[in-house]
C-alpha cells in the first residue's frame, strides 16, 4: 500500500464565517513540502471523505524563504510553508492560519498592519533626486556584518504571531519593526531621520510595550538579533527622551 499524507487544514471561505477543519489524504513522494501538498489539492480538490471541495486558497511566491508569503501555523508552529518538508513533520500535519493578523480566506492572511507599521517608522533612505551624488559613507566590515543580519527581515509575521503582547488590531509594534529601526539607524546616511524613526518607536505600541519575552527570538526563521536591537533602542530612546526634555 502506498504512503499517504494525511494533511489537516482549517479553513474558512471568508473573514465572518466561523472556521472549520477539513481533512485530505495525499500520495506521498519524496522532498514534498507543505506547499507542494498543498499544489497537489488544488490539482484534485478532493477531501478525506471523497468529497469534491473549493480548492484550499494560500499564499506564495518565492518558494525559497525569502519574501515571507506563505508563513501559516504549522503543527502549531509559525514558519513558512515552502520550506516544511514533510519528512520532518509529525502527521497529521495541521495547517492552519497566522491567529495575529486578519483573515482573508483559508490559509491567507492580511498583514498590511506590518507594511503600515514600517511606513510609520520610515523604514527606508529617502531619495534626493535621482542626480549621481557619488559614493556613499564608508561603512566598516563589523558594522556591515552586524546590519547584514538585520537585512534579513522578510515580514513574515512570525515574530508578531510568536508574541503575546502582538493582538489582532492591537496598537503595539512588534518586534520587526524595532529590528528595521535600529537597521536602517545604523546606516550612516539613514541616520539623517534617526530622530524620527526613534519618536515613532516612543510612541503608543512601540518600544515600552515590549514584554522581553523574547519569544520572536525563537521563532524567526532567519535567526534575526532581535533582542539586541530592542536592547539597542532602549538605550537610544532614553537619550531621546532626555535629549527632547532639555531642548524644550
Amino acid at each position: 500500500m502506498s504512503k499517504v499524507i494525511r494533511l489537516k487544514v482549517k479553513r474558512r471561505d471568508n473573514p465572518n464565517q466561523a472556521p472549520f477543519w477539513e481533512e485530505f489524504e495525499i500520495p506521498y513522494r519524496p522532498r514534498m513540502n507543505v506547499i507542494s501538498v498543498l499544489m497537489e489539492i488544488q490539482r484534485n480538490p478532493k477531501n478525506a471523505k471523497g468529497e469534491t471541495v473549493r480548492p484550499v486558497h494560500w499564499e506564495s511566491s518565492c518558494l525559497e524563504e525569502v519574501c515571507g508569503s506563505c508563513t501559516m501555523v504549522i503543527n502549531g508552529k509559525a514558519r513558512q510553508a515552502c520550506s516544511a518538508l514533510i519528512d520532518h513533520l509529525e502527521q497529521p500535519v495541521t495547517v492552519e492560519p497566522m491567529s495575529k493578523f486578519p483573515i482573508i480566506r483559508d490559509l491567507q492572511v492580511d498583514r498590511s498592519a506590518m507594511f503600515n507599521t514600517l511606513k510609520k517608522v520610515k523604514a527606508w533612505i529617502p531619495l534626493d533626486g535621482s542626480h549621481n551624488l557619488g559614493p556613499g559613507p564608508k561603512m566598516s566590515p563589523e558594522l556591515a556584518n552586524e546590519r547584514y543580519e538585520f537585512s534579513k527581515c522578510m515580514t513574515c509575521g512570525c515574530c508578531c504571531e510568536a508574541c503575546p503582547q502582538f493582538k489582532l488590531d492591537g496598537p503595539f509594534m512588534g518586534a520587526f519593526s524595532f529590528g528595521q529601526v535600529h537597521y536602517f539607524n545604523e546606516h550612516p546616511t539613514g541616520k539623517m531621520q534617526e530622530d524620527q524613526r526613534l519618536d515613532a518607536v516612543m510612541d503608543i505600541g512601540g518600544l515600552v510595550d515590549c514584554g522581553n519575552a523574547q519569544n520572536c527570538v525563537a521563532a524567526c526563521p532567519k535567526g534575526i538579533p532581535l533582542a539586541n536591537a530592542i536592547a539597542e533602542l532602549g538605550w537610544d530612546t532614553t537619550k531621546r527622551a532626555f535629549k527632547k526634555l532639555f531642548d524644550e
